[in-house]
């Protein structure tokens, strides 16, 4: 039998904060367009009921696709090892640029 890893958990939230679903994504190996069919599903069902998807602890394969795909929906990705967050390197660049300003 083989291992399915995970590739990441996914969030329906309603409008007022509280989570409609939560599931787990897996599969064999790194995720694939099969993950980003299943993410844009479950953003269907998120906009019919105007709630909105919240991906999280995704895999750097899951986020990288995501991103591509342009699908809308939030990403939060958990940092691996010594890795910064995802988009601390811009908050840090928006910081310096606005020193420079004043």
């Amino acid at each position: 039998m083989a291992h399915n890893a995970r590739w990441c958990r996914v969030l329906l939230v309603e409008p007022v904060g509280a989570e409609l679903v939560a599931c787990e994504l897996r599969g064999p190996g790194a995720a694939d367009l099969g993950a980003i069919d299943v993410v844009a599903q479950l953003a269907l069902v998120a906009q019919r009921r105007r709630a909105r998807v919240v991906v999280t602890e995704a895999s750097g394969a899951l986020a990288e696709l995501l991103r591509l795909s342009g699908l809308r929906v939030e990403v939060r990705r958990q940092p691996e090892g010594r890795e910064e967050p995802l988009g601390s390197e811009e908050r840090e660049e928006e910081r310096h640029r606005r020193d420079l300003a004043t």
